[in-house]
């Protein structure tokens, strides 16, 4: 993608800018966003030395250009940073938590058997069309994903359907209430309504723009939609009948700036407010006042497969001794610079609820790998590594795997590295390692703690079943857990579950546990109540600029 903000800005453009400001501050609505886009066309924003953003105005650096603003059709953070902020769902996650809590439906009850959920809809709201948020306006946006004979199905494709296949059917039971009926029971459906494939959209401006309701969007959240401009700018403005009260800000322009070192060029000449993901190694320069740096562990888990079914790693013994053999706390320090945690097993201690923090992680031990290869009876093993170029989460895989191999082979093993395209390397993986390989790297965001567990470690989710448990790990125990763990509508006993399961799979060591991502960002010293969320989603509606 081309970033057209590369030229450098002169001075007396810089003071223009400063007038500008205060024109858009004293003008009204319209005169804002049109000010602002006059602005964004004609380049204000490349890169100049000591440019000043608008007053009230957040602008925001993000890594792409999003595919659509549909939260039905799209599967990419970056751009559900985007939706949250337009869009509202039934429920949503706690501040700072992977909890659910009320959102558009002020309460639900489940049935005693886990298969009925029925949501009371909040009084009063309405989308920012005008129109109302009844149950209607719920049953059309799911059974416009579920349903290929609804007459809009034509308006997805719906990648992430697949989080609401258990339902067999929703009802409008009045205007105010809205029942779905699961074919089983399934823990993780609230969690999945949370996710911003779950977000609500207007039906009359899905049957309005059809396919074009992705450049169209239309929802009830903090933000309603203003202007697209390709490959510059996506500005969003205040929702003045927020039904929980207003934004913070009067607007919000997201601008794609694919690169990173970009991005904090950016960042430091004050061309924007704020940036995600900033490069590791470029945090340090935003250690001064001007500047406030955020960070949070979320959902996330860099592993590596081990194969489980043949080869050195059949034997856990010498699954355990590679746990052991990896320096994880050299690689979060030196090669992740301090961008990540260390993993202590399957889960991610984002999911504080269910996160067993009594393990952990294993520690670097070259001498206790040793024994644990000897009493296996495996010397000078050969493994075959698969690593990738890059690709989502995946952490500096090369410079990663690369560490990894020099400290197993410090313990005996003989590990060549085979190096992939990203989904080149997928095509490898998820087939099942097999006859081509011992290990390969891979990396997971999840947004409950059933996701991951459930389709890479059950014995039913190895690639011949449809699974991704590419290392073909397999333990009863951890069956049992995993599908007592979704069919139970208590989350206490849900946390227990998941905590016992942590500990089987840990001990077990069907892979190496080494980092959890903490995601970042950095605001200028204007930018107040702003914090990061564990689900990698940008809630700006409190966020003020001053």
């Amino acid at each position: 993608m081309i970033n057209i903000y590369h030229d450098k800005l002169t001075v007396a453009m810089s003071t223009e800018w400063e007038v500008t400001t205060m024109i858009i501050i004293k003008s009204a609505y319209r005169t804002v966003f049109a000010a602002i886009m006059l602005v964004v066309s004609s380049g204000f924003f490349m890169g100049s030395v000591s440019a000043s953003t608008p007053d009230n105005v957040l602008v925001v650096g993000q890594i792409a250009e999003p595919k659509s603003l549909d939260p039905a059709t799209v599967t990419a953070v970056n751009d559900f940073r985007i939706l949250m902020n337009i869009y509202d769902g039934l429920v949503r996650y706690k501040d700072g938590a992977l909890e659910v809590e009320p959102a558009l439906a002020e309460s639900w009850d489940i049935s005693a058997d886990g298969k009925t959920y029925t949501f009371k809809l909040r009084s009063g709201v309405k989308f920012q069309d005008g129109t109302n948020v009844d149950a209607d306006a719920v049953k059309f946006n799911f059974d416009r994903m579920l349903d290929d004979k609804h007459p809009f199905h034509n308006t997805g494709p719906f990648p992430l359907s697949f989080f609401f296949s258990a339902i067999e059917k929703v009802e409008a039971v009045n205007s105010s209430t809205v029942r779905f009926t699961l074919n089983a029971p399934y823990a993780p459906f609230l969690s999945n309504l949370a996710y911003p494939t779950g977000l609500i959209a207007s039906p009359a401006a899905i049957k309005k723009y059809g396919k074009d309701f992705g450049r169209n969007p239309v929802g009830t959240g903090a933000f309603k939609f203003d202007t697209w401009k390709s490959n510059e700018a996506v500005i969003v403005s205040r929702n003045e009948g927020h039904w929980e009260g207003k934004a913070g800000t009067e607007a919000v322009i997201f601008r794609p700036i694919t690169d990173g070192n970009t991005r904090v060029a950016e960042m430091l000449s004050g061309g924007i407010d704020m940036m995600v993901e900033v490069p590791p190694t470029s945090l340090a320069k935003f250690s001064g006042n001007n500047f406030a740096v955020a960070e949070q562990a979320g959902p996330h888990v860099w592993f590596l497969i081990l194969n489980a079914k043949e080869g050195p790693f059949a034997n856990k013994l010498v699954r355990q001794a590679a746990n052991y053999a990896i320096n994880k706390k050299a690689i979060v320090e030196d090669v992740l610079e301090g961008t990540a945690a260390i993993a202590a097993g399957p889960t991610p201690p984002a999911f504080a609820w269910a996160y067993n923090d009594a393990l952990e992680p294993y520690p670097y031990d070259p001498a206790k790998a040793k024994a644990l290869l000897k009493e296996a009876g495996v010397s000078n093993a050969k493994l075959t590594f698969y690593v990738t170029q890059g690709g989502s989460g995946m952490l500096d895989p090369v410079a990663m795997g690369t560490a990894i191999q020099a400290d197993l082979a410090a313990v005996g093993f003989d590990v060549e590295i085979k190096t992939f395209e990203w989904n080149a390397f997928l095509g490898e993986v998820n087939p099942g390692l097999e006859g081509k390989a011992d290990m390969a790297e891979m990396a997971w965001m999840t947004n409950d703690p059933d996701t991951l567990p459930y389709l890479a470690l059950r014995t039913a989710a190895w690639p011949d079943k449809g699974g991704f448990n590419s290392g073909y790990y397999s333990n009863p125990k951890v069956d049992e857990l995993l599908e007592a763990a979704r069919s139970s509508t208590d989350q206490a006993e849900r946390a227990r579950l998941y905590k016992e399961m942590q500990t089987v799979v840990q001990e077990d060591a069907p892979w190496v546990f080494v980092a959890n991502w903490k995601q970042n960002a950095v605001t200028s010293s204007k930018v107040q109540n702003f914090s990061l969320q564990p689900s990698f989603l940008l809630l700006l509606k409190d966020v003020q600029k001053k």
